[in-house]
């Protein structure tokens, strides 16, 4: 997807839409108009929203599809929540309980033992 322009090519000064024509009756619109908010993204961060999206919110479902980790899904998104100009929640207690429960999912799937896990926990009880 091609995105307008956000800066002067030549001198790299912030740059205003001021006319917009229409394709189909050539009617001309002057005024001066900023870009929304997600035609700033970049390209990446447009993927990662629209998968986010289609994914209805399931960061599980986004790991899947693009192929990366649950934390840096979770790191992307608040990049992406900063980006747009919000407060990124403090979720450090929540994602210290949610490493907790992904270390026993793994001792349920048998990818660790319980002393593993043990290990595991008590490490991160010492960060």
């Amino acid at each position: 997807m091609r995105k307008i322009l956000e800066q002067c090519p030549s001198c790299g000064s912030a740059i205003e839409v001021t006319r917009l024509t229409c394709t189909s009756c050539e009617t001309v619109v002057l005024g001066r108009y900023q870009p929304c908010t997600f035609c700033k993204l970049d390209p990446e961060r447009t993927h990662f929203l629209l998968t986010f999206v289609r994914c209805r919110g399931n960061v599980k479902e986004m790991e899947r599809e693009l192929g990366i980790s649950y934390w840096t899904v979770r790191r992307r998104l608040d990049e992406l929540i900063e980006e747009l100009g919000f407060e990124p929640q403090d979720t450090a207690d929540e994602d210290q309980a949610d490493q907790q429960l992904e270390i026993l999912a793994r001792v349920d799937r048998g990818e660790i033992s319980a002393a593993d896990a043990f290990d595991l926990l008590s490490e991160q009880q010492g960060n």
